[in-house]
């Protein structure tokens, strides 16, 4: 009898033991500062993603909740709305809800390069392009400047072409059923048509526009004031979540995020890059000059109204 006492009262210590444990782990996890943040599931924004793991699983006194978005009009109605603290995003939409009024701030890029103009393979050079049909995922977007700079690049205007939007999911088909001629989109979009065999690569983004901009980290205004502290450790975190970023990590949380092939992703995480992803003043201006000559918006917001950089200037 005495035993049988022995034994249930050391099964209730190690008992009381383990919901000590489990109760002091779901008081961190509570008292841990939530960042609600809405992101698209491409490479785009593995910086994010990769951040949002380091957190969890370092345990820090704040955590990323991330929010999935199937397009970038519902991302952007969440973010204008003030249903997220922040997103990652296209920068000329964010560009042009800061000039609506929107009270939204960039803090740093999404990635560095990462796009790509694929086009069927009977297209035999750029100049080829003319009376050709190419697909965008949105008029305010890098992919649209990257169309114009190429066809710039040969002589050619937008108008010698026909853009149409479509969804990114639908290009690779798209271009493999020859009712479009080429695409530029986010990636492992571009990736995708390549690995399928229905297109080629005819420009990188770096061969059009050195230094270009394309998906950025916003914060928003109230989020910004009313949490400074967070939000400085929240940038930090996701500036070395870049950094930390080698070609196997970025794999590695691709494959678990975005439910891709190896040999898309290969070909994908080839193109981009994550490291230093502060959003300097000239490359701003420079994106802001392509923005007005090829009609993306008249008023695009200037640096000092759109980007908060006091982020940099603190570890100087």
């Amino acid at each position: 009898m005495m035993k049988k006492l022995f034994i249930l009262l050391l099964v209730l210590i190690q008992s009381v033991g383990l919901m000590a444990c489990s109760a002091e782990k779901s008081s961190a996890n509570e008292n841990a500062k939530t960042i609600k943040i809405a992101y698209l599931p491409i490479t785009h924004s593995l910086a994010l993603l990769e951040e949002a793991e380091e957190l969890e699983k370092n345990n820090k006194d704040i955590k990323v909740e991330l929010i999935k978005y199937g397009s970038w009009p519902e991302l952007l109605d969440a973010l204008n709305s003030g249903k997220v603290d922040g997103a990652s995003v296209l920068i000329e939409l964010a560009m042009k809800s800061r000039a609506e009024g929107i009270g939204i701030k960039a803090v740093a890029l999404g990635h560095k390069d990462g796009n790509v103009l694929i086009v069927s393979k009977d297209v035999k050079d750029a100049a080829d392009l003319r009376n050709r049909t190419i697909a965008i995922p949105h008029r305010q977007s890098s992919h649209n400047i990257l169309v114009n700079d190429a066809l710039s690049k040969n002589n050619l205007k937008i108008d010698d072409v026909k853009i149409v939007e479509l969804a990114p999911t639908e290009m690779p088909s798209a271009l493999a059923a020859g009712t479009i001629d080429g695409y530029c989109v986010a990636e492992p979009f571009g990736a995708m048509g390549v690995s399928i065999g229905a297109g080629k690569v005819l420009y990188t983004s770096e061969e059009l526009w050195e230094d270009s901009v394309c998906c950025v980290l916003v914060l928003t205004d109230d989020f910004l004031s009313k949490r400074a502290v967070e939000a400085g450790k929240f940038v930090d975190a996701y500036k070395q979540a870049g950094n930390n970023l080698t070609s196997d990590a970025a794999k590695a949380v691709a494959k678990k995020y975005l439910n891709q092939k190896d040999d898309v992703l290969d070909i994908s995480l080839k193109w981009i890059s994550y490291k230093d992803l502060e959003i300097t003043k000239k490359m701003y201006e420079d994106l802001q000059k392509r923005v007005v000559s090829y009609g993306l918006l008249d008023n695009p917001p200037s640096y000092e109204e759109f980007v908060d950089d006091s982020f940099y200037k603190e570890n100087e």
